[in-house]
Parts: C-alpha cells; sequence; structure tokens
C-alpha cells in the first residue's frame, strides 16, 4: 500500500488543494454546527457522532485543526430545539448537520442562509425540505432515509414473522411531522389483507409505558414502532416493554434488536452520518446545497434477535431468517 507521506510529496502545489480541505492552507477553522433532538451521549454511544468525524477525518479534515464542532442537544426535550437551532444561527457556524425530524425542521425555520445538511428525512420533497431530489433549491440538502416504503416494509416483515396476524400496534410521535404519512402507508397495507392497526401515540417516556399498557389491553400481537430521534433515545426502554409483554417489534436501527427487540430494519444510521461529511466537504468548497441532490442510503440492514424470539414464544420462519443481513443468538 502506497504511505500518505509518499501521495502527498508526489504531489504539485496545485493538487494539495484536491486532497486537504479548502482554505486550509490560510488558516481559516470551520464551524460546523450539529443540532440533534437526542442527547451527545446517545450520539457518542451508538457511534453517530464518531463516524460523523471519521468521515471528515477520511476528506483530509481534522478537528481542532481545520475545524470545530458547535453542538446543540435537546436530549429528547422537542421543545428546546428551536432555540437551539437559532443559536447556531447567531453563532454564524458555516454549516449545520441536523439529526431527528425536529431538528431538520427547526433548522430550516432559523435561516434561509445557512447551509443545513440532513442526516436523514422520509419524504424531503413532501416535508417542503426540497423543491426536487435533483435540485433541491433552497439552503438545505442531505440524506433522503425513504422511510415511506420501509415503513409498509415493517408490516410485511412483521406479519411474515408472526404468523396470522389480526391487530398490530403502531407507536408514533405526534410531534414527529412525518409519522402521519407513514402511519397511512401502514395503513393501506394492512387494509389490503384484513389486518387491524392500532395507533399508539407516544411524545415522553411516561406515554410509552401508558401505551404498552394499552396494546395489552387491545389484544395486539405485535408493534411497529417509526424511526424516530426520540424513540431512538429510548430504544432499550421500548425493547424492554416490547420483550415484557411478549409483543414481536419492529424498529429502524441495529441497536433495538441489540437491546432486546425482536427486529430492525432500515439503513445504518452510523454510515448516514460518515456521508454527511461528504456533503459538508463540497459546501465548504463553495457549492451551493440547493444544487446538491438529496441521496438514498446504500443499502438497507435486516438484523433479528433469535433469543428474544424465543423468549416471547415465537419460532422466526427460516425465510425470513435467510433474508437477515445479522441474526443475534
Amino acid at each position: 500500500m502506497i504511505s500518505r507521506r509518499k501521495i502527498v510529496l508526489g504531489l504539485g502545489a496545485g493538487a494539495l488543494s484536491a486532497v486537504f480541505p479548502a482554505n486550509a492552507q490560510q488558516g481559516k477553522i470551520w464551524r460546523v454546527g450539529l443540532l440533534s433532538v437526542r442527547s451527545r451521549e446517545s450520539l457518542v454511544d451508538t457511534g453517530r457522532y464518531g463516524a460523523f468525524l471519521k468521515g471528515m477525518q477520511e476528506l483530509g479534515y481534522v478537528e481542532g485543526r481545520h475545524f470545530l464542532i458547535e453542538g446543540r442537544y435537546a436530549n429528547g426535550k422537542f421543545e428546546r430545539v428551536p432555540g437551539l437551532a437559532e443559536e447556531l444561527v447567531r453563532l454564524k457556524v458555516d454549516v449545520i448537520v441536523a439529526e431527528g425530524n425536529a431538528a431538520n425542521r427547526a433548522a430550516q425555520r432559523a435561516t434561509t442562509t445557512v447551509p443545513v445538511v440532513i442526516t436523514a428525512t422520509p419524504d424531503p420533497v413532501g416535508q417542503g425540505f426540497a423543491a426536487s431530489l435533483a435540485r433541491p433549491g433552497g439552503n438545505v440538502t442531505g440524506l433522503n432515509s425513504g422511510n415511506l416504503d420501509i415503513a409498509s416494509k415493517y408490516f410485511e416483515l412483521i406479519a411474515i414473522a408472526v404468523p396470522r396476524l389480526s391487530r398490530i400496534a403502531v407507536l408514533s410521535n405526534p410531534a414527529n411531522a412525518g409519522h402521519t404519512e407513514r402511519l397511512e402507508t401502514i395503513l393501506a397495507a394492512a387494509q389490503k389483507i384484513g389486518v387491524t392497526i392500532v395507533p399508539v401515540d407516544a411524545r415522553n417516556q411516561e406515554d410509552i409505558e401508558r401505551g404498552f399498557a394499552r396494546m395489552t389491553q387491545e389484544r395486539v400481537r405485535a408493534v411497529i414502532v417509526l424511526a424516530d430521534s426520540y424513540f431512538a433515545e429510548h430504544g432499550r426502554q421500548i425493547a424492554e416493554l416490547a420483550l415484557k409483554r411478549r409483543l414481536p417489534s419492529i424498529f429502524n436501527t441495529p441497536e433495538y434488536p441489540e437491546a432486546g427487540g425482536l427486529m430492525s430494519y432500515g439503513p445504518d444510521l452510523n454510515e448516514n452520518f460518515r456521508h454527511v461529511a461528504t456533503f459538508v466537504d463540497k459546501i465548504l468548497k463553495g457549492a451551493k446545497p440547493g444544487d446538491l441532490p438529496f441521496e438514498l442510503p446504500m443499502r438497507l440492514y435486516l438484523t433479528i434477535n433469535r433469543k428474544t424470539a424465543k423468549a416471547i414464544g415465537l419460532a422466526i420462519p427460516q425465510e425470513l431468517l435467510l433474508r437477515a443481513d445479522k441474526v443475534i443468538e
């Protein structure tokens, strides 16, 4: 393998700008705002924070030398997000990386001039972040999570896992503007095969507890947890409640089955955070966010916790196990 030192020595002065960050030679330190619905600890523990730093490093940026992160974290308190977004704008950061639907919306409303890069959103055009996926047109770009399609996939996977399924709960967050459309997608899929959907709203930990109690009362046989930063923050609580009530469950992050939930299906969000660095790099080098197309994740991953399946008395069909990217024994 050719060493980095040899590569650098072999480059002319004009080529150095392609390897090192824009304006690094002039000593400018970029300020990258990171706005998240959840806590910093959660982003660190899940590897999201480190993935973004890795992505920046791969592009030649060293934290502290070429850029600083101005992090603002709502710790699951949605009412704090707009104020945190406005604070980043007042700090005159060069770009804002937004994580979570509430953060996406707050960043968009706080500024029309500071570039905003979204780590994931289910429907950029429908939610008003972009005029089109190919040409967003404003100051917002990033990754399209495709969660509308994923929502119907949740239903398909849980229906395969649980034979003769008749009633499914869908845990949604009223503070997440994208959940209404995702719930409608699931309702349409369920109606085709005569399955009843029981919507359950939760915006805090107490609501989650009450929601699972209601699921028992409603005699549902499985639960779909819609993709949401707050639910991800409290994924262990949700997984434990589902396990306690012997409910097969599915969410979007692999941390969920690792915490005891049954299944997860969705993009690798750590990979999203790493890839977001490429958007930041282009913007810092002069690209306009409105000219940078929204991108879909490279892959979607299915993870199954077979140990949880055994604990709740569920035999996972072989066809589902063969489709899984990871099976936790």
